[in-house]
């Protein structure tokens, strides 16, 4: 049987929000704790944020900024649900970032079924968000698509198909998404663990290594350059 990196790496023609946009306009974004502009802006808000990321992308020529897989990250110090105890802080981003403007197109990124969907209210956690199951070549897999806009979960059932390339959602804004600047967060993972509707996204040290095993790098299948 074929691992699932493989299958994965073996899917075309991939597309996660709005399906016109192509490659060639999105730019790689570094939010780790090695980017200076980050300590020098010392962005407090969602607006700073927004501002910020806009910036970034017309300074690019760009319509999407992507990136922050495995990435160590100062942006969860301001919410107490990354920050259980000092020994273990969850600083460690375990998906796939690309931000753009809220009311973006979500897409599936392959076949499946709604697997759960919920609205996951807190500062700094996703909003509403949906996860889908896949069977591929006899491998379960899982993707999660986190801060969308509420709208999106209006109307969902479990179980329901959902085609690879389909619309599954729009991207919410800072006021449902957990106060970020509006973008989807994307992300592979293996083994749901009984958790329904919800996934973490951010692991700590402490864990990393099961997660990294867990939760694949999603641009092996989205094979964003």
């Amino acid at each position: 049987m074929k691992v699932l990196e493989t299958i994965l790496h073996e899917i075309e023609n991939v597309k996660v929000i709005d399906a016109t946009i192509d490659y060639k306009h999105y730019v790689p974004l570094n939010l780790s704790v090695t980017n200076e502009d980050l300590k020098n802006l010392k962005l407090e808000n969602a607006t700073d944020f927004e501002n910020y990321i806009e910036n970034y992308l017309a300074k690019h020529n760009a319509k999407v900024a992507f990136g922050g897989y495995f990435e160590i990250r100062n942006l969860y110090k301001r919410s107490t649900i990354f920050n259980e105890t000092k020994t273990n802080e969850r600083n460690i981003h375990i998906g796939l970032d690309l931000w753009i403007k809220a009311g973006t197109p979500v897409l599936a990124a392959v076949e499946g079924i709604i697997h759960s969907f919920n609205n996951n209210i807190g500062l700094g956690d996703y909003g509403p968000t949906i996860i889908l199951e896949h069977i591929i070549e006899k491998q379960k897999f899982y993707t999660l698509y986190g801060h969308l806009s509420v709208e999106s979960l209006r109307t969902l059932k479990i179980g329901t198909p959902i085609n690879k390339g389909q619309q599954i959602a729009t991207l919410g804004d800072a006021t449902v998404n957990g106060d970020y600047a509006p973008h989807l967060h994307f992300q592979i993972i293996r083994e749901m663990e009984h958790i329904s509707g919800d996934y973490p996204g951010v692991c700590s040290n402490k864990n990393q290594e099961y997660y990294l095993q867990n939760c694949p790098d999603p641009n092996i299948l989205l094979k964003i350059k």
